[in-house]
Order: C-alpha cells, then structure tokens, then sequence
C-alpha cells in the first residue's frame, strides 16, 4: 500500500498539485499513515531543513493509525480527526495555530458495500470541512479523497462556498475502473455570512 500511495503522490506533483505552493509553511495531513504524503510535504515546505536556502516549513500527520517517524514532520497518532480533542491538539502544535495546506486521504474501513462507504468517506471530508475555519488560514488549500457517488455534489457544494477554486482530480496512478477522485480546493475565503466563535 505504501508504494501506491507514493506513486499517488508523484502523479499528483505531475498533474500540477505542486502549484498548491512551495511557499506554503504549515501543512496538515490527515489520514496521514503510512506517511507518504508527509513526507512528499516535507520535502515540498523544507521542513527537515536540508535546503539552507529555503525557509523552513512545518508538516503535521494525524491519524488513527501508528505512523513510523519521518524527519521533519511531526505527528499525531493515534488520533482521530473527528474528534474535537483532536482540533485542538492540532491547533497547540501548528506554529501560529493554522496551516497552508490540509491534505486528507482518509477512508473509513470499507464495509463492502459501496454507497455506505461512499456515505461514511463524504461524512469524514465535510468532518474535517467543519474545523477549517478554525485550522486553515485564509487562502489556504484543502485537498482531499472522495470515492464517486451520490454524495460528491454535497461535498463539491460546500467546498464551493468556503474556496474561491474547487475542481477533481483523477491521478493518473489511479486505476481507471477506480471511484476514487480527489476534490482540490484553493483560496480559502470561508463560508459567507457564517460568524466565527
């Protein structure tokens, strides 16, 4: 599973997921085990620091699962999203409180049947939608897995309210017969008229 998702990685760096910003700072990764995408954005932001002449960017991985160290990155394990302990963990570890950059591939343990799964991976996207405002900065970008179905209008909707981009992304890694996608969503603004507390 890890060589996949590496290669999900380099074909999302193809395709032009790299414009999300070399100059993004802090950037939270969530469903973050084995590590693979930490550690294509520990390279991205510098945050082992092995370029002296970039400056030095933060990777925080959080998810429910153990994830082996990674130079760099700090994480969160086990921990779950979901849970509103969990949002303020990562808002004490993220420097200044905000990140750059959320990437989420994470998926509930598929049951089988594929609407509920479906169900369950839409649930867990606009989950973590919900605490954006409090982590992302303005501006930000927010990217994350999705399995096509029913509920992927729901999600797009509501991305188009709070980022001023939202399109899908298929990666070439992807098998074609394969429902996942992933939704990115650049520019966050938040959404209009909703009163932070």
């Amino acid at each position: 599973m890890a060589g996949y998702l590496k290669l999900v990685c380099a074909s999302f760096q193809r395709q032009g997921f790299h414009t999300v910003g070399s100059r993004c700072k802090n950037r939270t990764d969530c469903g973050a085990a084995p590590g693979a995408w930490s550690q294509v954005a520990v390279q991205k932001v510098n945050a082992a620091g092995t370029d002296p002449s970039s400056p030095v960017g933060f990777v925080l991985g959080v998810d429910l699962l153990h994830i082996f160290p990674l130079e760099g990155a700090t994480f969160l394990c086990p921990a779950d999203v979901t849970d509103p302990r969990t949002s303020q963990r990562i808002l004490e570890v993220l420097p200044g409180g905000r990140a750059d950059v959320i990437l989420s591939d994470m998926a509930p343990n598929a049951t089988g049947f594929r609407d509920l799964d479906h169900d369950r991976l839409i649930s867990l996207c606009l989950t973590l939608l919900s605490v954006t405002p409090d982590i992302l900065q303005p501006g930000g970008t927010f990217l994350c897995k999705t399995w096509a179905g029913s509920q992927s209008r729901r999600l797009q909707r509501r991305l188009t309210e709070e980022f001023q981009n939202v399109r899908i992304i298929k990666p070439e890694a992807s098998r074609k017969e394969s429902s996942e996608v992933y939704f990115l969503a650049t520019q966050y603004h938040g959404r209009k008229g909703a009163v932070k507390q």
